[in-house]
């Protein structure tokens, strides 16, 4: 069989097809996402329910655990976390990467109805849900400021103008306000004067509402003629709200400034935001999933001239942050390295060959295998990002192997006295074969990859298809495009002239030759040491192996860093608000550090993100940055900090003497572990080790209660593996869910044996998941039935 043939035989078909596989390439390629990493997106689903003025505590045994019990036993469930303040609840409902997010979404809704007669019955609505992607985060940050105007006068061009108009733009998926201060009239009331005149405050409620009423009068119908009527009650300002009558007293009306302050205010007025000091309002942009983050932060930044003509001259719009520069830069990069690794290449072949015609052939057939897996990847629903790049800067050197080996065996017949034609005819007939088993081989080893589980294999199985793609591309390329250009372009001087270059490589050729020849006398005749050598760099590289620091991705100078605080639960707005600013103060002082954000989501929760002047002005790396403000912002009394880059999302509680294990892993934090007062109600995040004097007083655990038949044999195992783990390298004893270390110098020994314990834990999970499916176990706490190895709460937080 030549497959060769009719390509070599018809060049203009040849060529046509090699044309159209380019031409589809280079429009894939400029409509082709550009993303940091491939998009992953866990299926999540997010329960949101209000009680208003209900404790943490009372929506977490109330509301929680009701919604929790439902939802454990839905089908594909990997992790489910509450998240429990002042009157409202969050449960985060992570499935399996195998399940479909819609059928999920269906059974969360079956659920929540399943679970509202064990609901209060006074919510006033439902549990809502949302599908949500734990990874997704605002490209694009704009601040919104003001010297002189009112915060809800700044907060009216926020949310009316620019967050609706930027809604619109191609690409975004949602505008959040952080801080948002929209305008309400407050009303004061003051009990004493409430007692001193004998009114009620439902009075004053139902004054107010008497007098703030938008109701339809009806129409007017006349000979000719109809009229709507319209009346319109509604107060819109504080001082119209002054002159209410809420009651008469002996004749005499009392108003409502004689009984309460009405002040023009604001709805929320625990919530706030900084950008550079500068109170405000932060806008984060979100992009819709599958969209080109460059892409959309351009429609949103053409559309800022026009909002800056819109807004008064007072108020000050600028870009807090933006993700597509680290992206842009990213991405500049890996091109610029593949592009320096096809010249690398073409310039590797010419030294050998000293043959232009012989280079330029297998030369092509690299930017054609490269650009024709942009399509590819477009179908395929990819996107340019740093692991496809890569996976395209690998195969440069796999895709131009096929080439040369069909131009060494054309050039080897020419030499034997064939013609061009017959000697491409003969050659493919030859290496055909040996071509197709050659790139069969090269996708096998890409093969496994394909098959990896959970969030790595679905990270690397962009890049295994990218490069798969590019290496079955190749070998097409050289079964057809390689030997018609062979057959009608290559040139082979039968006379051995060449000029002097050729002359020169040859001389150094065989000079590398000799040194080569020599070095391999000297290693044969000292056979010994050779072995041992041999052995001593083996030895050398399983010990690297494994003591080299491991981590899930590479740390890298994104050029910011964003921070989340946490504070006990009992802590003011006002306090929590003067201590996060104090911790970005603290950051706006480094020299390093360009601009900064700050807001306070309420209750005990807030964050900042902190933009680096670019590399050229400062020396140190963010990483170095993190490490000289750590200390800083320990010194900030009653808050925890944790920091994470934007690329790894991952937070860790800061721990005593651990900076060179974190960092090692990548993974960095700010500040100091909080005070003991403090930390005693701080909601601690899911999976974090602590120390035993911040373990919370009232927290004793789970102490599961066994059913009769199975679950209590199934208890009694429990407990024994239990005892098993306790007594296992790396845990105390098991209290709150939490792991306490044994050295008595606090947690500097909890790094050097993490591993270990989250090992041992792992395989009880594992194994008492198995018991689980096999035995029917369940366990009771209250209402609540759990089908999960562990439950722990702490400061109003559920883990599962």
């Amino acid at each position: 069989m030549h497959i060769s043939r009719i390509f070599i035989e018809r060049p203009v078909m040849t060529a046509l097809v090699t044309l159209a596989i380019l031409m589809f390439g280079i429009v894939a390629f400029r409509s082709l996402p550009v993303a940091a990493l491939p998009t992953v997106d866990y299926p999540t689903i997010q329960v949101n329910a209000a009680l208003p003025g209900a404790s943490p505590e009372t929506m977490a045994s109330s509301v929680a655990t009701p919604l929790e019990r439902q939802f454990s036993t839905i089908a594909g469930v990997q992790s489910m976390s509450s998240q429990n303040t002042q009157g409202s609840t969050t449960v985060s409902v992570q499935f399996t990467l195998a399940r479909n997010i819609d059928a999920a979404a269906q059974d969360i809704q079956a659920a929540i109805a399943k679970a509202e007669g064990l609901l209060p019955s006074n919510m006033p609505r439902p549990p809502s849900y949302q599908k949500t992607n734990p990874a997704d985060q605002p490209v694009l940050y704009l601040s919104l400021t003001s010297d002189t105007l009112p915060l809800y006068t700044v907060d009216e061009y926020a949310e009316t103008l620019l967050a609706q108009r930027i809604s619109m733009a191609s690409g975004v998926s949602s505008v959040e306000v952080y801080g948002a201060q929209k305008y309400a009239v407050r009303v004061q009331v003051n009990p004493d004067e409430l007692a001193a005149r004998g009114v009620g405050f439902d009075e004053v409620m139902q004054a107010v509402q008497r007098s703030n009423v938008n109701l339809p009068t009806g129409r007017l119908y006349g000979e000719k003629q109809a009229f709507t009527v319209q009346s319109s009650g509604e107060l819109t300002r504080a001082a119209a709200y002054r002159r209410i009558i809420v009651s008469y007293k002996n004749g005499v009306p009392i108003r409502l400034e004689q009984l309460a302050n009405v002040i023009d205010g604001v709805e929320n007025d625990k919530t706030v935001a900084w950008f550079n000091g500068v109170r405000g309002m932060i806008l984060g942009i979100k992009r819709q999933p599958g969209t080109n983050t460059v892409e959309v932060v351009d429609n949103i930044k053409a559309l800022l001239p026009q909002f800056r003509a819109e807004i008064p001259p007072s108020v000050k719009l600028d870009i807090a942050f933006d993700a597509s520069e680290s992206i842009r830069g990213s991405i500049h990069d890996v091109e610029f390295t593949l592009v320096l690794t096809v010249c690398l290449v073409v310039m590797v072949i010419f030294v050998f060959l000293r043959n232009l015609s012989a280079t330029l052939i297998p030369g092509a057939a690299v930017p054609l295998s490269i650009v024709g897996t942009f399509a590819a990847m477009y179908l395929l629903g990819y996107s340019l990002n740093n692991l496809s790049l890569m996976a395209l800067t690998l195969s440069v050197g796999f895709v131009v192997d096929d080439a040369i080996v069909m131009l060494e065996n054309i050039v080897r017949y020419m030499e034997m006295g064939k013609g061009r034609m017959e000697a491409a005819l003969l050659a493919s007939k030859e290496i055909g074969f040996t071509i197709i088993s050659m790139t069969i081989s090269l996708v096998a080893v890409f093969i496994p990859v394909l098959f990896m589980g959970g969030i790595v294999g679905r990270l690397l199985h962009e890049f295994s298809v990218t490069i798969t793609i590019a290496i079955l591309i190749s070998g097409f390329v050289s079964l057809s495009f390689t030997p018609m250009l062979g057959s009608r372009f290559l040139r082979y001087s039968h006379t051995g002239r060449h000029g002097r270059l050729y002359g020169a490589f040859e001389s150094g050729f065989r000079g590398l030759a000799s040194a080569y020849e020599y070095t391999l006398k000297g290693v044969l005749r000292y056979r010994f040491a050779t072995l041992m050598a041999g052995f001593a760099l083996l030895i050398g590289t399983v010990y690297l192996f494994l003591t080299m620091p491991t981590g899930f991705i590479p740390s890298q100078d994104s050029g910011s860093f964003f921070a989340f605080a946490m504070a006990g639960q009992d802590i003011s707005f006002d306090s929590m608000a003067k201590h996060l600013k104090a911790v970005s103060d603290i950051a706006r002082q480094d020299p390093n550090v360009a601009d900064t954000g700050t807001f306070v989501m309420g209750g005990n929760q807030g964050g900042f993100f902190a933009n680096m002047k670019p590399r050229s002005q400062r020396k140190l790396s963010v990483d170095q940055i993190i490490a000289e403000l750590r200390p800083k912002v320990g010194a900030v009394p009653g808050i925890m900090v944790f920091m994470h880059h934007r690329e790894r999302a991952v937070f860790h509680q800061c721990l005593p003497d651990d900076d060179a294990e974190r960092q090692s892993e990548g993974n960095l934090c700010l500040g100091g572990p909080a005070r003991a007062k403090d930390a005693d109600a701080a909601r601690i995040p899911r999976r974090q080790f602590r120390p035993a004097d911040r373990q919370p007083a009232g927290d004793r655990g789970y102490r599961p209660r066994p059913r009769r038949g199975a679950g209590s044999v199934a208890a009694t195992d429990r407990r024994r593996a239990l005892h098993g783990l306790r007594r296992s390298p790396g845990f105390d004893h098991l209290h709150a869910g939490q792991s306490v270390c044994r050295d008595p110098a606090g947690c500097a020994a909890v790094p050097a044996h993490a591993g270990r314990t989250v090992q041992n834990l792992s395989a009880l999970v594992r194994r008492r998941a198995h018991a689980v499916k096999h035995s029917g176990e369940a366990f009771t706490r209250g209402r609540t039935t759990e089908r999960q190895p562990f439950r722990t709460t702490a400061g109003g937080h559920h883990f599962l």
